[in-house]
């Protein structure tokens, strides 16, 4: 589908050929450039007669290039050590994302960034915005590249809604209309070179923007007031005035109670965290309460987020696999106060598991299930506190499961948030999700 931008001729390397890269692909195949496509895969799949740098070198000798669209695994700081005879090359590096914000038909567009949450509040501000009669886009981290959006013929007044993660952000040069910083806290310590750097890429999508734009963040984490401050955007704190937050028994904002917390559909308190941030964001676009007050009793959230199974003998089984941080397992603990035996363990971020273990202690938690490459730093970091009901899970999710469902008691949240990323056991957290769903399922 042609998008309909003119685009001069250059010679451009895609670095990557994953979702965004391809979405790159097929954005500037459109004009008469000249593409390299330049991926670590020597077998990857690419089209016909396209010019490739594949293998072990792939990212080497970039200069000759004018554009270089860099995926988002790929760190700015690769490029650099791979190219040292082109000490300015980050100067020709870009991004989808990056350009994404130049290019789009509408201003109109809203980033949400931080450490979680960022799937659940870009789709219930888009949901807000749709019952309030606007026409959406809903893309970025959350699964659509933002260049696959354009296909759908954005319009001048359309509202773009984009799920940023730091990934995206480290480098891009463009801000969007309406930023917003959830909670910010430690993660992806492996790939940035400490938490310094992690705070830096999220302020990167504020850092540009303009006194007209608005920056919406958690008035309850200083991380995320560092993320917004290098801003001069008018700044909206959320979860206290003059943003949404809880009072009493409601969601309040300007002095109106928008909705009853018990008739807010998505499990957790942690979870209101996001329902004020939505809130806050779209009262800055419309004020049609009953609109909001629909969406937020009707949507029960996003797969692998706090997703009821199946409820067998007595126990309800929940896939929180999106869960990667101990941050996440916490909040997912303290999202019930029945009994619970939790998966937790997987592959290493560097990450600290103290409070995850006093959480666990205090928690009511009948067991643990240990899994994975950090299941022996949680079990001593449970023993430091005091904590000794664990159980090794097993290597393959049928194992795990059975293990979970030995530990249990009618009655009992059997729980998958497992507080690490899932690499080394699973490809990504959603097939650790599926198939922790499938041998929930499978459960006689």
């Amino acid at each position: 589908m042609k998008i309909g931008f003119k685009l001069n001729y250059m010679k451009i390397a895609i670095l990557g050929y994953a979702e965004q890269g391809k979405s790159a692909y097929d954005y500037y195949a459109q004009s008469d450039n000249e593409l390299t496509v330049c991926d670590m895969n020597p077998a990857v799949a690419l089209p016909a007669n396209v010019k490739r740098q594949v293998g072990e070198n792939y990212l080497k000798g970039l200069d000759r290039f004018d554009l270089l669209l860099r995926t988002p695994i790929i760190h700015p700081r690769q490029i650099i050590t791979a190219n040292p005879e082109a000490p300015d090359i980050l100067a020709k590096v870009s991004s989808v994302t990056n350009e994404f914000l130049k290019i789009c038909p509408t201003k109109n567009i809203i980033g949400i960034t931080g450490t979680k949450g960022k799937g659940t509040t870009s789709t219930l501000i888009a949901k807000l915005l749709e019952a309030s009669g606007h026409r959406v886009h809903l893309g970025g981290n959350i699964g659509t590249p933002p260049f696959k959006l354009l296909e759908a013929g954005i319009r001048p007044e359309d509202w773009v809604v984009l799920e940023l993660a730091n990934f995206q952000l480290i480098d891009v040069k463009h801000s969007p209309h309406i930023g917003v910083c959830l909670m910010v806290v430690p993660e992806h310590l492996n790939w940035h070179r400490d938490f310094d750097e992690y705070v830096e890429a999220k302020q990167q999508m504020f850092r540009w923007q303009s006194p007209d734009d608005v920056a919406v963040y958690f008035a309850d984490n200083e991380n995320s007031k560092k993320v917004v401050s290098l801003s001069p955007a008018k700044k909206i704190p959320y979860f206290a005035p003059p943003g949404a937050f809880v009072s009493g028994e409601n969601i309040v904002i300007d002095n109106q109670n928008i909705v009853a917390v018990s008739d807010i559909k998505l499990l957790g308190r942690h979870n209101l965290q996001n329902v004020c941030a939505a809130v806050t964001v779209c009262w800055q676009v419309t004020k049609d309460i009953q609109a909001i007050r629909t969406v937020l009793s009707s949507f029960s959230g996003l797969e692998h987020r706090l997703e009821l199974v199946r409820t067998l003998e007595g126990v309800s089984y929940y896939d929180d696999s999106f869960g990667t941080t101990p941050e996440t397992a916490i909040v997912a603990l303290e999202a019930f106060t029945q009994p619970k035996v939790i998966v937790l363990g997987g592959s290493d971020k560097q990450a600290s598991y103290d409070d995850l273990a006093e959480t666990v202690k205090n928690s009511n938690v009948r067991a643990v299930v240990l899994i994975g490459a950090t299941g022996p730093t949680i079990k001593a970091t449970l023993d430091k506190h005091g904590y000794h009901n664990y159980v090794e899970g097993g290597k393959t999710m049928p194992e795990i499961v059975n293990t979970l469902r030995s530990q249990v008691k009618p009655g009992d949240i059997a729980l998958l948030s497992t507080g690490c990323a899932s690499f080394g056991l699973f490809k990504d957290y959603k097939d650790r999700g599926e198939q922790f769903k499938l041998a929930v399922q499978s459960l006689a």
